[in-house]
């Protein structure tokens, strides 16, 4: 086959394949697959942002719920320390009209007590602090009976509150402690204090105390004046019916 048969017949043959692959059918499943599976991204990229945009929707409203349910506990605690920080203070104000019953007898010991003391009226502060201090010292006697320990509470008290509206109490159960310790001196300085307090419910025991005082220290004159002031200022009472009874044992 000479040269010239040899160019045509490759030619022939390089047509044939050119026009098979002008020929052949386009991909176009390939191409349609292609596009469909784009679209199928977006839209699940899509419902992934909405899905997150809701959690985070949801999430927010949990966290609100969650936050107006701690106001609300946080509401109810305040309501209820107010409620009991009026009790406590309510049940002190009830345990000094208590204490300032017992303390208002004439006593050979600090505990004894009366069936017909009149109510207290004395005043009461809002500071705590002052009345924990009052009250602690006050429960040594009642409560646990340390006297030694209760002379340096209201010692210390007077020291830390000078002006306090229980000052006259203080001086009263301080006497109270030197007088069963017969203590006279110390006692009478106590007594004394209270007596300078004209509106205390406790000048009337504080001045029959006074005479008691007296009368022991051999000077029957002195105690029968405190117990004529006594008689004259607080007649009815308590302090009163035992003065008379003083000085008519001293009138043997």
């Amino acid at each position: 086959m000479n040269s010239n048969k040899m160019r045509t017949l490759a030619l022939t043959l390089l047509v044939g394949a050119a026009t098979q692959v002008v020929a052949a059918p386009a991909p176009v499943t390939e191409l349609n697959g292609n596009s469909a599976q784009g679209g199928d991204n977006s839209l699940a990229r899509l419902e992934r942002m909405i899905e997150a945009r809701n959690q985070v929707q949801i999430d927010m409203q949990r966290q609100l719920d969650q936050l107006a349910s701690e106001m609300d506990e946080l509401r109810g605690l305040v309501e209820r320390n107010s409620y009991d920080l009026s009790q406590m203070l309510e049940r002190q104000r009830e345990l000094y009209r208590e204490v300032d019953a017992l303390s208002r007898q004439p006593q050979k010991e600090v505990d004894e007590t009366s069936d017909s003391t009149p109510a207290s009226t004395e005043t009461y502060t809002s500071n705590v602090s002052e009345n924990e201090a009052y009250e602690s010292a006050v429960n040594l006697i009642l409560k646990e009976k340390d006297y030694p320990g209760a002379v340096k509470a209201f010692q210390a008290f007077l020291s830390a509150y000078p002006e306090s509206v229980y000052k006259p109490n203080a001086h009263y159960w301080l006497g109270q402690l030197y007088f069963t310790q017969n203590q006279l001196k110390e006692a009478g300085e106590q007594f004394t204090a209270v007596a300078s307090f004209s509106d205390s419910n406790k000048r009337a025991d504080a001045m029959l105390k006074l005479g008691v005082i007296a009368e022991r220290s051999k000077k029957p004159d002195e105690a029968k004046k405190y117990y004529q002031q006594v008689i004259k200022l607080y007649p009815g009472s308590t302090s009163s019916r035992q003065a008379e009874k003083n000085l008519k044992a001293l009138a043997k």
